[in-house]
């Protein structure tokens, strides 16, 4: 299926909005489409056929839970679960006869025929073909998404390299901020398979060749975000989803192979001798601006696409928007692995969005002996990308985990002295909360034999304020014991919480949190448990007072005690072009307007840029 295909496929069940007036690709689509992906069940997908360029747009592709299973070619993603669960059963139960092993061929006849193939002949994708002079990335129609960013980033880049030692191909996603017309930033973390690459290459002195796609089968893209094991081809991968091999072809200026039916393809270089450029701030799927850090510098020597090209992006930011549904396609579809290879005791395993695919996970488990959900809370957070967990909760098989009713009744019920595991270990580098990048702490909370029993709790009805801290939200006090509070940014240092507590007699309360004052009036449960979840570090920020816990999810400041040096600031779109979007809106011939989410956000702001 071509990007060409899957349009027309949207086109028909009505699942596609076309915008032919022209729309800027410096903030405007991205207010649009913001807009859009956080409306009902994400919206529709976005086809914005006048970019100002010679190329069409498509966004929020993948932003649904429909649109994200026809992506990959079935009615629900549970069927892709399901036929990975039957294969890696198959492959690891025990063999007693010969006859079972012989059952076993077909079913390795199938997976060899999903290995991707190689094509001598060239692809759709090098129909038209720029070097020298005349590569000039400004020729596409790059996304600026939010005020702050350093640049215009190309969102979806498919990144191939090779490992120089072993021939193992890789395609990764690493965003790619635009420098000018022929150089790119190529933002691969310490984690990646990328950067492991390009280390192998700065031992021996090479040059790395670096090819990047863009387009083609929907996927393609999916493929290239999985959690796929190191040395393991993604479009292997890509290959069981689409139930048949993707053929691949030879760059045209290095020896390295793209899908053929993909509508770009960037080729060129990294120089590992060449000092590290400055790569940023960027609007993260965190919510928060992912701040400037030191990356390399991709050379593009020839840039080959599609007649018909259609250029794909996607923008992130405060959830919900489409990496969601990326991020819970990965969550169904590697359960099975996790089951059978990691941890056979899980039963389910969940990723809210508030989460942003790292910072949240829950888990049922059958329980058989003591200690176990120390052992499975472990054993994840050294599971592939799992490791970037830092809050997990571990619960019995009967808890509906991905019901918030059954999980708060249990928190309600823990012993905070005796159901809280803590620990420490690696994070995604875009944790802005811990103060060393990319490392440390962690946060289980066992409810494997918490009671689920409704209780009731003392409801707070007065509060006196005191530091600057008064009570704004007892929503979930009486049933479930958590009492939100806000607090003026000019007390930040000189709060003294327990004493808050104390001298309003809320010692009844499980869970106390302390949120800023813009987090007031307009947030909602979701939002809250977004920010508590980004904006702590579980060591120092949470802490047991008497049987409460506390949890400080202001924003910190930055560089006192134990505070990171720098901290972001929320990812919102500038008035004027809310203002731009709103004048703009019934031109677009979209349907009713829709307001903008940045308003409720900006409240949050902490000053006028990237950072505080």
């Amino acid at each position: 299926m071509t990007l060409q295909e899957f349009i027309k496929i949207l086109d028909a069940q009505g699942d596609l909005l076309r915008i032919t007036t022209k729309v800027d690709t410096n903030y405007e689509m991205c207010e649009i489409v913001d807009r859009i992906s956080k409306s009902k069940d994400g919206g529709k997908a976005v086809l914005f056929e006048n970019s100002g360029t010679d190329y069409p747009v498509l966004m929020n592709m993948m932003g649904s839970d429909k649109r994200m299973a026809t992506a990959l070619g079935v009615n629900h993603l549970d069927e892709i679960s399901t036929r990975i669960d039957n294969i890696l059963k198959g492959a690891m139960s025990p063999k007693s006869s010969l006859w079972e092993k012989l059952q076993m061929l077909p079913l390795l006849k199938d997976v060899s025929k999903w290995f991707p193939k190689r094509s001598t002949s060239r692809g759709e994708c090098q129909q038209v073909v720029w070097q020298g002079e005349d590569v000039d990335l400004n020729k596409l129609p790059i996304i600026k998404s939010w005020p702050y960013d350093g640049g215009a980033f190309i969102t979806l880049p498919m990144v191939a390299t090779v490992d120089p030692e072993t021939g193992v191909h890789n395609l990764g996603m690493y965003r790619m901020q635009v420098f000018d017309k022929r150089t790119t930033g190529m933002h691969w973390h310490r984690h990646k398979t990328g950067a492991r690459h390009y280390d192998a290459y700065k031992r021996l002195g090479k040059r790395m060749p670096v090819s990047v796609a863009l387009g083609g089968d929907p996927a393609y893209i999916y493929s290239a975000t999985a959690p796929m094991p190191d040395n393991i081809d993604e479009m292997l991968l890509a290959g069981m989803l689409r139930e048949k091999p993707v053929r691949m072809v030879k760059c045209l200026t290095n020896d390295l192979w793209v899908p053929a039916d993909c509508d770009f393809v960037l080729e060129g270089y990294v120089d590992p001798t060449e000092d590290l450029t400055i790569e940023g701030p960027f609007g993260d799927h965190t919510g928060f601006y992912s701040l400037t850090d030191l990356y390399p510098k991709f050379h593009i020597e020839a840039i080959t696409s599609r007649r018909d090209a259609i250029y794909p992006a996607t923008i992130v930011g405060v959830p919900p928007m489409e990496d969601a549904y990326i991020a819970k396609a990965t969550e169904r579809i590697f359960l099975a692995p996790i089951r059978l290879a990691v941890q056979p005791e899980v039963r389910d395993l969940y990723m809210p969005i508030e989460g942003t695919a790292h910072n949240i996970a829950l888990v049922s488990i059958v329980k058989r002996y003591l200690g176990q959900p120390n052992k499975v809370a472990q054993g994840l957070w050294g599971a592939g990308q799992m490791m970037f967990n830092k809050y997990m909760v571990v619960a019995s098989e009967e808890c509906d985990i991905r019901s918030k009713e059954d999980v708060l009744r249990r928190i309600a019920n823990i012993d905070p002295h005796k159901n809280l595991i803590w620990s420490e270990g690696i994070l995604d580098v875009l944790d802005h909360a811990t103060a060393t990048t990319g490392y440390g702490s962690k946060l289980a909370i066992d409810l494997t034999d918490v009671k689920d029993a409704p209780r009731t709790f003392t409801t707070p009805r007065i509060a006196h304020p005191m530091g600057g801290v008064e009570l704004f939200n007892t929503e979930f006090a009486k049933e479930y014991g958590i009492l939100i509070l806000y607090a003026e940014r000019e007390y930040h240092d000189t709060i003294d919480i327990e004493r808050y507590i104390t001298e309003n007699k809320f010692d009844d309360m499980k869970i106390v949190a302390l949120f800023d004052r813009g987090a007031a009036g307009n947030m909602t449960p979701s939002d809250l448990l977004w920010l508590a979840a980004a904006n702590t570090d579980p060591k120092r920020d949470i802490r047991i007072f008497n049987n409460t816990i506390i949890v400080d999810a202001r924003s910190k400041r930055p560089g006192y005690g134990d505070n990171p040096s720098r901290f972001p600031n929320v990812v919102t779109s500038l008035p004027e072009t809310i203002k731009l979007v709103d004048n703009r809106w019934e031109e677009y011939g979209i349907g009713e307007l829709i307001e903008s989410p940045s308003r409720r956000y900006r409240k949050l702001w902490l000053s006028d840029s990237a950072q505080w």
